[in-house]
């Protein structure tokens, strides 16, 4: 009965977003090409890869609002539009200034996206269904940069940056046509679906809204300590997530500089990810174990980060790749399942849009800070040592949160619940 929803949305919003996520990162295994052309530090390298977020940034609350006011599915066909011919611009810039431009108005165009999926997804799968639903979404993060490694690596033999920045920049034009045939803003639209399986669908969903507690806003969500805390940690989280992202392609390029290599190298450690991911999600649903699932991972990829340091041969370097790999992605679904159990209900929908709004700008802090130290040193180890001790700290945050779960009723829990989540 449930098979035409999960089988209709899930993999047209997978695909989207897995575009999507393709033209924020690839500019990490690029770099190294346009380098010399644009006359770039390590500094500026950073800046262009994080400038992305501060334009990412602008759309995330008002996206979300447009989305649940308007339409989900139509929003987010303008913004594929809109993010691939910024994402193909990319490819005519004559310097540094101009990259950076474009790099943050296809943040913004790509910043709305998030918040009207979760709209969407929020229109068709019940609460009971989301986690699942939200999970196989995002799996499209790790899975993107398996794609989008070798493919760069491939075009890149064959073509320069520009015109690699180029083709990568034109998927989105055919698939907003394909989201745009496929995808309903909800199930009343949908003709495909059963009529029975639609009656008891919606009958499910409006249930849930009836029961569904009025947000208080976001004047209400600043204020709450347990929000901050969970910003903070998503804060320093995507510092070392997004540092390591967009500077791993460069690590392996230095030992190798064949681009078809470096593009397959540069594929291990996020086919490592991706396992990691859901494996530990699936662990951590089975424990009802959300804390230690974040906390274990992050101190995981931090230790990487520290031991890739010590050694010399590629093959140690790519190991210690992986390893960072899977503990800095893992920490997704288990992480995100946190703030709907700890925020109370009438402020957790604008929790969560400050958390990944504000979270975010980690995303910009990490390769530009990376950038920066790499041009004061003249190496890689200063930089990776800062994002380790982003991930420290981001689980010493978590760890914190996860004592206040024992001791104040911050959330509306059964007590075995609160104890399985947060122990």
């Amino acid at each position: 009965m449930e098979t035409s929803k999960w089988a209709k949305i899930i993999p047209v919003a997978f695909v989207m977003y897995m575009l999507a996520y393709m033209d924020r990162i690839n500019v990490g295994v690029l770099i190294p090409y346009m380098e010399k052309d644009l006359h770039l530090s390590a500094g500026s390298a950073g800046d262009i890869a994080g400038i992305f977020f501060w334009g990412y940034m602008i759309l995330q609350i008002p996206g979300g609002i447009l989305a649940s006011r308007w339409s989900a599915k139509k929003f987010v066909f303008i913004l594929m539009i809109v993010w691939g011919v910024f994402a193909s611009a990319c490819g005519f810039v004559q310097n540094e200034t101009q990259l950076k431009v474009i790099r943050f108005f296809l943040g913004v165009a790509e910043g709305g996206v998030w918040p009207a999926v979760l709209v969407l997804l929020a229109s068709w799968f019940t609460t009971k269904e989301r986690a699942r639903a939200n999970a196989f979404w995002m799996a499209c993060l790790p899975f993107s940069a398996v794609i989008m490694a070798p493919l760069s690596g491939v075009l890149l033999a064959h073509f320069d940056w520009k015109t690699v920045f180029i083709i990568e920049g034109l998927p989105p034009f055919v698939w907003a046509f394909v989201w745009l045939a496929f995808v309903k803003d909800r199930p009343a639209d949908a003709k495909w679906m059963g009529e029975a399986e639609k009656k008891a669908l919606l009958k499910e969903l409006a249930e849930e809204q009836k029961k569904a507690i009025k947000s208080d806003g976001y004047g209400a969500a600043f204020k709450n300590g347990t929000v901050w805390g969970l910003v903070v940690t998503y804060f320093f989280w995507m510092t070392g997530f997004y540092g390591y992202t967009l500077w791993v392609p460069s690590v392996v390029k230095s030992f190798t500089k064949d681009p078809v290599t470096m593009g397959w190298l540069t594929a291990i450690p996020f086919t490592c990810a991706l396992i990691g991911m859901f494996v530990n999600s699936i662990w951590s649903d089975k424990r009802m174990n959300r804390i230690q699932h974040v906390i274990i991972p992050l101190l995981i990829g931090a230790a990487g980060m520290i031991a890739g340091q010590f050694v010399d041969s590629a093959a140690a370097k790519m190991i210690l790749l992986s390893i960072t790999a899977i503990g800095v992605y893992a920490p997704y679904g288990p992480l995100w399942a946190i703030p709907t159990a700890i925020i109370p209900a009438t402020i957790v929908g604008a929790a969560l849009g400050l958390q990944n709004a504000i979270g975010n700008l980690g995303g910009y802090y990490g390769p530009s800070i990376f950038g920066k130290l790499k041009d004061a040193t003249g190496d890689y180890h200063t930089g990776f040592y800062f994002l380790a001790g982003c991930l420290i700290v981001s689980a010493i945050v978590t760890a914190i949160l996860g004592r206040s779960l024992k001791s104040g009723p911050i959330y509306q829990q059964p007590n075995n619940e609160k104890k399985a989540i947060g122990q």
